[in-house]
């Protein structure tokens, strides 16, 4: 380290190669705690190219930023990479403001750096956003938000060949589907064609939700659909601190943690669990299980039958990979001589189909119902394309099929509506083959999916509004 500082061709030999050598000496004025391996692992997926595109979500405060979005692009200009055209994407422009003003203060104020890597200059170009040319290696770091327009950005003749996304979501981009669909329809039609054949992508950014942009990602990995590497680190994993050197004791965690003052934010941006907000529907501990189901109640005829089942169906016609699922839901209704008690049966479908085999799902379903004498009715909602499916199963001779209108509340508050039920044991899951929808209600917000969570308050609240006509005698 003192021959590479002394002398500049040693200096620039070595930290072309090594981006660990490179921060380490351009940028030591911000390590000030030892490095962990984790910020190593980061180090080596900049350096080896062949390793194609990363995601990285990690703990805030981990220093992603400092080495991805200020160190990285200087090196891969400078480095063995030999970019011309980085391309720094944020979701706002004052993130985008930013991240160039982070650039800046080190090519100006950095006097070694500027020294080996000077000359440049500032530009502001037709986008609007803003670019540091290296003169001398005829390279460019240009600046954007999600909110401008990169479509068809060159540098000379050079289309973007490292693209960085930093933040691109926030808590209130990622609440609505609508917002999270939003954010990765603009990383996939807009980002990446600005690219090139060799373009190296880099997505880095906090857990935010389920459903998130990396979290998208992380599974399109793991499912081969992309190609590329995605790593998670946590503060802390496996009951081990992942940076000693900045926390070497649970002590220091615990300082930490009150720092932060939320325990939502704490659980999500340092450990990365998904957590629901303050305002969440249903909470776990109002769960209630059944075990069986009670026996069957003698009624007027003289035979034994419950007092009906009620399917609440969630449908979705498409099956790509982006479409809803179709979710439908049973419920067994049982008359006490309080009113009902509401048990959650566990044939529960939760898959993608198209229309046909909808309809053909719909009538087994009905069919091994019926067998057991249950006659179930099912409630479709009366909106948009949902309206065919009760038109198609009433022509394949399905009598007991019931359309229903959700009004103008939206779906979470179509689910508060059924907190009380739950909390107060009205409506029980049974111990096994309900884990999804649970999930889905529990986590109602930040969960990927919902469907689930929809076909049951379709269900529920049909069943309380339109319970069956029939006159029962019951027992308790």
């Amino acid at each position: 380290m003192d021959t590479m500082i002394r002398d500049k061709k040693v200096r620039t030999a070595i930290t072309r190669e090594s981006h660990w050598y490179f921060f380490h000496l351009y940028f030591a004025h911000y390590v000030k705690y030892a490095t962990a391996d984790f910020h190593n692992e980061i180090f080596h997926l900049t350096e080896h190219e062949e390793l194609g595109n990363f995601f990285i979500v990690a703990f805030r405060g981990c220093g992603k930023s400092t080495i991805l979005t200020t160190s990285y692009p200087i090196w891969a200009i400078l480095g063995k990479p030999q970019k011309k055209f980085v391309l720094i994407l944020g979701q706002t422009q004052s993130q985008a403001k930013q991240h160039m003003m982070n650039l800046r203060r080190e090519l100006e104020d950095n006097t070694m750096l500027k020294n080996d890597l000077g000359p440049f200059r500032e530009e502001s170009d037709e986008w609007g956003s803003t670019s540091l040319v290296f003169s001398n290696s005829n390279a460019r770091i240009t600046v954007a938000s999600s909110e401008q327009s990169i479509r068809g950005l060159r540098h000379n003749q050079h289309r973007p060949d490292l693209i960085i996304c930093d933040d691109v979501e926030d808590i209130a981009s990622t609440k609505t589907r609508e917002g999270r669909n939003k954010t990765h329809q603009w990383l996939t039609s807009e980002v990446v064609p600005t690219g090139d054949k060799n373009t190296r992508l880099v997505v880095i950014g906090n857990l935010l939700h389920e459903d998130s942009l990396l979290m998208r990602l992380k599974e399109d990995v793991e499912s081969d659909r992309i190609d590329g590497i995605f790593k998670m680190y946590p503060l802390i994993e496996n009951g081990k601190i992942r940076w000693l050197g900045k926390y070497p004791s649970m002590e220091d965690i615990e300082k930490e943690k009150k720092k932060t003052g939320n325990e939502f934010a704490w659980q999500r941006e340092y450990l990365l669990n998904i957590v629901a907000d303050e305002d969440q529907a249903i909470y776990r501990e109002w769960i209630q299980y059944y075990d069986v189901i009670p026996e069957k109640i003698q009624i007027y005829d003289n035979s034994k039958s419950h007092i009906q089942v009620y399917i609440g169906i969630d449908l979705a016609i498409s099956k790509s990979a982006t479409a809803d699922y179709t979710a439908m839901v049973p419920v067994l209704l049982f008359e006490t001589c309080k009113g009902y008690d509401y048990y959650v049966l566990p044939k529960i479908i939760n898959k993608k189909m198209n229309f046909p085999e909808t309809v053909e799902t719909c009538k087994i379903l009905n069919q091994s119902y019926t067998d057991e004498k249950l006659y179930p009715v099912l409630i479709i909602e009366d909106v948009s394309y949902q309206r065919a499916l009760p038109q198609q199963l009433e022509i394949e001779g399905l009598e007991r099929v019931r359309t229903t209108r959700p009004g103008n509340s939206d779906k979470r508050s179509r689910l508060v509506l059924t907190a009380n039920l739950i909390k107060n044991g009205t409506i029980k899951f049974p111990r096994q083959g309900a884990e999804q929808l649970i999930n889905q209600i529990v986590h109602f917000g930040t969960e990927k999916n919902d469907d689930l969570a929809d076909a049951f308050s379709i269900v529920i609240l049909e069943a309380i509004s339109n319970p069956p006509i029939v006159p029962r005698i019951f027992f308790i």
